[in-house]
């Protein structure tokens, strides 16, 4: 059973993402990796005490935010919620920075006063992860209207999960983006569970990216575990936002591998559910396929990429846990801004 679905998923992937030029799959796979293992890596750090609060990996969603980012352009905004590790990475912030941020130390991105959910780069066009579930749609739908103010062509991305779709904020953006014919890209990254109910269970219409139509926001489906076909829905998705046609709602189809938190057990699906989608739909091993039926590259070169980019996140992981805390001093800085 286990040779015919990689057959399956092989013959699928190739048919997704031949197309793609070489090079660029080359660099969405070392990507996606880079996001897998620094993930693995934070998973181990907290389970040793070091990571405090709540941590919310994001394995197995990595095709949506590389195909996304690969779309951008320079000026344009990005926006998340809490599970935004991959996002902070994928803007190019440096793997120490972000992992020292984790911990809570002042070589972090923030000082160490972000933590795992406040990951924050505006100089990268990454304005935040936010713990609120849904709290970033209006920002988003802010930073859309700056955008517009200033006259420019750059678009929000603005990320949400399907548990924060059925919040009420989320709805009063979509009318004030509408209304207003901002650049919103709304990506809603649909890993069908929210935090441990199923869209199903929870959402009367399943089809989240309909959820603009009411609005006048068209929308579509992707699937979000196939980076090239997220890359060329939100190609298509941003030309329209930049052509001043408003705002598009873009529902990415993924599987997150873990619990929606660290202290999730997930006992909510099955470990032979989360198997099958491993085994057929991963959107890491999709790239590698291709890359070596392709004969762009072989077992042993993909193997290197990986042992590269797992000394990165080790180095990364060292630099951490040997960071120095941040001063008593530093608690009331950013607290206030000067007139």
């Amino acid at each position: 059973m286990a040779t015919a679905r990689k057959k399956a998923r092989s013959a699928a992937s190739a048919s997704r993402e031949s197309a793609v030029e070489p090079e660029t799959l080359d660099r969405w796979f070392r990507d996606m990796l880079l996001l897998r293992r620094f993930e693995e890596k934070a998973s181990q750090l907290y389970g040793m005490g070091l990571i405090g609060g709540f941590c919310h990996l994001y394995i197995g969603q990595e095709a949506v935010v590389t195909g996304v980012q690969h779309a951008l352009e320079p000026g344009d905004s990005v926006i998340t919620g809490y599970r935004c590790h991959a996002h902070m990475l994928i803007a190019g912030v440096p793997p120490r920075e972000v992992m020292a941020e984790l911990t809570g130390r002042a070589a972090g991105a923030s000082q160490g006063k972000g933590g795992s959910m406040h990951l924050f780069a505006p100089e990268r066009g990454f304005y935040g992860g936010h713990g609120i579930v849904g709290a970033q749609v209006p920002l988003g739908v802010g930073l859309g209207f700056a955008h517009k103010y200033r006259d420019s062509d750059q678009v929000s991305v603005t990320y949400f999960g399907d548990g924060a779709a059925n919040q009420g904020q989320v709805f009063e953006a979509f009318n004030m983006a509408a209304l207003w014919q901002l650049p919103v890209l709304f990506v809603i990254e649909n890993n069908q569970y929210a935090m441990g109910t199923s869209v199903e269970r929870s959402a009367a219409v399943h089809e989240l990216h309909e959820r603009g139509r009411a609005f006048g926001i068209p929308g579509g489906r992707v699937d979000g575990m196939d980076v090239a076909a997220v890359f060329r829905a939100t190609e298509d998705a941003l030309a329209d936002c930049r052509a001043g046609k408003g705002p598009f709602l873009l529902e990415a189809m993924t599987y997150r591998y873990r619990g929606h938190s660290m202290s999730d057990p997930a006992k909510y699906r099955s470990r032979e559910e989360v198997s099958k989608v491993r085994e057929e739909r991963d959107p890491i091993e999709q790239a590698r396929q291709v890359l070596i039926e392709g004969g762009h590259a072989d077992e042993d070169a993909l193997k290197e990429i990986d042992r590269e980019i797992r000394a990165t996140v080790n180095d990364a992981a060292d630099f951490a846990r040997e960071a120095p805390e941040p001063e008593a001093e530093a608690l009331g800085a950013h607290v206030l801004a000067g007139a």
